[in-house]
């Protein structure tokens, strides 16, 4: 099993729907907050979100996008978002490996990657970041994040959520579920295939060296602040 086939079958990488709930309201403000920031006069900018996962923000993030394409890796989870969305004649659901057909380039205002990095090879995200940054328009901004560094690793994620949960109300939820995955395939395929890990001085020569500039570390676009969060912009 490799991580594409793990997020397209059956798991649960949330611990509670309250947890996955207080989650992906995190995501929204942030994400939405973007697209606002990317706005030009009366137009809605245009937005790429790749690696969105179910997306639950997907509906507001719509309302402040002109138009926004959905990219997932996933089969299962383009058909459910799919289902979902469909009736919004300005959103569409696409496959990593389309983007390149499926959006022109110069096109985007705005392109968010949110706790994706970590699962792409170095090959992969080279790649990747050729092809985000043709796709966007002059200035137009990239947002990586939930970067994992070097000295983060499963204990700090593990103290970040039992944080979480103590602040949002699920901590005996939490704590269940860290022993679920400690038995699940998540964490066996953590253990065999890894996660990759970036510096911030990593990620500003990889971003700058793809032909970014302007880089710029932020506060974490998520509950876990010993992840990054960077934003960087394509040359005017």
């Amino acid at each position: 099993m490799n991580w594409r086939e793990f997020w397209n079958g059956e798991h649960s990488i949330y611990v509670s729907e309250r947890h996955k709930l207080l989650h992906a309201r995190i995501i929204e403000r942030a994400l939405v907050g973007l697209a606002r920031e990317a706005t030009s006069g009366n137009n809605k900018p245009y937005v790429l979100d790749h690696g969105c996962g179910e997306a639950l923000h997907a509906e507001a993030l719509a309302a402040a996008s002109g138009k926004l394409w959905l990219c997932d890796s996933a089969p299962s989870i383009r058909a459910q978002l799919a289902s979902r969305l469909g009736r919004l004649a300005h959103v569409e659901i696409v496959a990593p490996e389309t983007i390149e057909i499926g959006v022109a380039d110069d096109s985007l205002d705005l392109i968010t990657v949110i706790s994706v990095l970590q699962y792409l090879t170095e090959d992969e995200l080279s790649a990747a970041l050729s092809i985000w940054l043709r796709k966007l328009k002059p200035g137009g901004a990239l947002v990586i994040g939930d970067v994992i560094p070097p000295d983060a690793g499963m204990v700090t994620d593990t103290r970040a959520l039992l944080t979480f949960a103590w602040q949002g109300g699920f901590l005996m939820a939490a704590i269940a579920g860290l022993v679920r995955t400690a038995l699940s395939d998540y964490r066996k395929l953590r253990e065999t295939l890894g996660l990759s890990m970036h510096t911030a001085a990593q990620m500003d020569t990889r971003l700058h060296r793809a032909g970014f500039d302007r880089v710029q570390r932020r506060d974490n676009i998520g509950h876990n602040s010993a992840r990054m969060t960077f934003i960087a912009r394509k040359p005017a």
